[in-house]
């Protein structure tokens, strides 16, 4: 137990990094510990590793919001959400938007326990039905989100472009050096899809000056968003070849990042801690990874499923605190000038793209960019830009060759 406790503390502590630090994800940590983490289990156990390494998924769930919304830095967990964070931090309201995403995650760690042991329970008999159902879904929200645009020419063009390049960048994505891992295309795809058009085309004054005067979403909407948030995160922990970025564009196909924002933020931030706990207790049920910290955690000896909930438990209790205190010291970007800052989040992304995934990734990132501007100038909803990621999970699904 001892060790586990150990593990735990060095989890949230890494979990805390990742989170804070544009670009980098819990994955990069889990397989750095792994590769490096001889000395650790040496020492710890196995089962203090894997507990490390879930406290560090946990962890960064709920503290990855900070920097999407003051810096406008997406990551496939934040894509859809940054747009909505990042305008109510725009409006002054970063650390309301903040605290919106740390109740979601808080609300969905109760949620999702109890609901991963029903899962365990109940849903193996069903699982080649649900396998099955994946692709169907997908058009089903894909055909609702085109019919209800403005313009749904425009927005299966966007859909398909944007899905084109999502298929490219992942079956030529063995060109990228991979340099901190095989997820380092994602970034320069979702900063030029949803980062750089964004930050580019902002305003160039000052920081607006942050005010917290209470969280405007009442109880029963945060509590049912925060549900169905937890609900999105149950489909795509359980199903295999979903994401919290699919997630992401499922939940907008019910709230909205532009019709209820804070509602939007909730249910997001609900969607990606929930997944974590789906997808433990998918990988213990049915044997099978859901993310690069389970497939990691898949070479360990492990502690039970009850000891990792209880980690991840704790370390919720903690991502939730500092998430908090973190937010609080947001009211210091005042003194920013907005173009100077705007600027180098853009050479951030650049620099990432290039040390991450080398040239492809530069590639990638101008290509996405490109696109990216599209959406505001036809008036559509970058929603559909989401065809990055969802297009390649129905070809999955389908049964296409290579994905």
């Amino acid at each position: 137990m001892l060790g586990l406790a150990v593990g735990t503390l060095i989890g949230i502590a890494l979990g805390a990094i990742s989170g804070l630090a544009p670009g980098i994800h819990a994955n990069t940590l889990a397989s750095g510990l792994l590769a490096t983490g001889a000395g650790f289990a040496a020492v710890l156990g196995e089962e203090a590793l894997a507990a490390a390494m879930f406290a560090a998924l946990i962890t960064h769930s709920f503290l990855d919001n900070i920097p999407s919304t003051f810096l406008g830095v997406p990551e496939a967990e934040t894509v859809l959400a940054v747009l909505p964070a990042h305008a109510l931090c725009l409006e002054g309201r970063g650390e309301e938007a903040v605290r919106c995403s740390a109740l979601g995650s808080a609300l969905a760690m109760a949620f999702a326990v109890p609901l991963s042991l029903a899962c365990v329970l109940l849903l193996p008999p069903l699982q080649p039905a649900l396998d099955w159902g994946i692709g169907i879904l997908l058009v089903a929200v894909v055909g609702y989100l085109v019919l209800s645009s403005e313009a749904p020419g425009w927005a299966f063009g966007i859909f398909a472009v944007s899905g084109a390049l999502g298929l490219f960048a992942l079956r030529y994505g063995f060109f990228a050096w991979h340099t901190l891992g095989p997820e380092a295309v994602f970034l320069p795809l979702l900063s030029g899809l949803f980062g750089l058009p964004v930050l580019l085309s902002a305003s160039h004054g000052p920081v607006p000056e942050q005010r917290f005067a209470g969280i405007s979403i009442s109880t029963g909407v945060l509590a049912r968003h925060s549900l169905l948030g937890t609900l999105a995160g149950l489909l795509v922990g359980w199903l295999p070849g979903l994401s919290n970025a699919t997630a992401n564009g499922l939940l907008d196909a019910v709230v909205g990042y532009d019709r209820d924002r804070r509602g939007y933020i909730v249910a997001t931030s609900a969607a990606n801690t929930a997944n974590a706990f789906i997808g433990l207790a998918a990988f213990f049920a049915l044997g099978r990874t859901r993310n690069g910290v389970l497939a990691a955690m898949a070479n360990l000896e492990l502690p039970s499923m009850p000891q990792l909930m209880a980690v991840g438990l704790a370390a919720a209790v903690v991502g939730f605190l500092l998430t908090v205190r973190l937010a609080r010291s947001a009211r210091l970007l005042a003194r920013l000038d907005g173009r100077h800052l705007n600027l180098a989040v853009v050479a951030l992304l650049v620099v990432l793209s290039l040390l991450l995934a080398g040239p492809f990734g530069l590639l990638i990132l101008v290509l996405a960019t490109l696109v990216g501007f599209v959406p505001p100038l036809v008036n559509v909803r970058r929603v559909h830009a989401m065809g990055a990621i969802m297009l390649p999970v129905m070809a999955w699904a389908f049964g296409f060759a290579g994905f």
